[in-house]
């Protein structure tokens, strides 16, 4: 059990001793006011560049635990010069055991998954960043404002080329973990994001996911040219920083995932037999 400034948080599967009292839920009820088991949060319309100054240099401010977490995660307020902006924030000493990633790497893995978006110029990924707060080095990512009752298997339909992007990007990084609920649709910024990926950049397959509608079917000509593009120029644009990040041997499984993926040009088709859908599916 770790003492994370004077508050204790397991590191076993139920990962955090707080009180019930402590627990937020970022939401409105149905009247649209937030009720006893909500609170309002600030969303402003920044731009990605202040989002992003605001993720890595804003003072934070716990607002709570956020309940049915795996890991130990918090809603919080990061203020930078006046302005202020909702964030999620996931301290590396909260994070549970598991028997396949070594520990304490998924705030590092979660990093490392928005700079592969950035790279490629598809913004799959809020604005995240490894740094210090209240309990200690964790990572800090933007939270999205998004309706809580929408998911992958309620946007599919509507985002269909966002969703292609999407997993072609979680065949690149291995994501063992998209469920459905991993998907938001960004209100304010009208695209499609991804959440969640601290199961990411195994050195063995692991992609577990419910988006598996393209199995088969050529990559979209502007996914395949983007992951060209950082076939091309792989080492300066995700090689030198994802070093700080995942270890070399993953590294190296990515950019064999990478030429993989250029070669084919084809989405991979689902394999009976193999556990290639997360459980639960939202």
């Amino acid at each position: 059990m770790d003492d994370l400034g004077g508050r204790e948080f397991s590191t076993s599967p139920d990962n955090v001793d707080v009180d019930e009292s402590a627990d937020v839920y970022a939401g409105e009820d149905d009247d649209g006011e937030a009720d006893g088991s909500t609170v309002s949060v600030p969303v402003p319309e920044l731009d990605d560049q202040t989002a992003r100054c605001i993720v890595q240099q804003g003072e934070l401010e716990i607002l709570g635990h956020m309940p049915w977490s795996s890991n130990a995660t918090f809603l919080a307020l990061a203020r930078l010069d006046g302005i202020e902006a909702t964030v999620v924030y996931k301290p590396r000493a909260g994070e549970r055991p598991l028997w396949d990633f070594p520990d304490h790497t998924l705030a590092n893995r979660e990093v490392a998954a928005g700079i592969v978006s950035d790279a490629l110029g598809w913004n799959l990924v809020p604005p995240t960043e490894l740094r210090d707060g209240p309990y200690g080095v964790g990572m800090v990512q933007l939270f999205i404002d998004h309706d809580p009752d929408d998911h992958f298997f309620t946007l599919a339909d509507d985002h269909e080329d966002a969703f292609k992007a999407m997993a072609a990007f979680d065949v690149l990084v291995n994501n063992a973990d998209r469920k459905g609920g991993h998907c938001l649709f960004d209100r304010q910024r009208h695209r499609i994001i991804g959440i969640d990926h601290g199961l990411t950049f195994h050195v063995e397959p692991k992609l577990r996911t419910v988006i598996w509608q393209f199995g088969g079917a050529p990559l979209p000509p502007h996914v395949a040219d983007d992951l060209r593009s950082m076939q091309a120029a792989f080492e300066p644009t995700i090689g030198l920083p994802l070093r700080e990040l995942i270890s070399s041997t993953e590294l190296e499984a990515l950019r064999r995932r990478l030429d993989v993926l250029v070669e084919n040009a084809r989405f991979p088709v689902q394999e009976p037999g193999w556990h290639t859908t997360p459980w639960p599916l939202v």
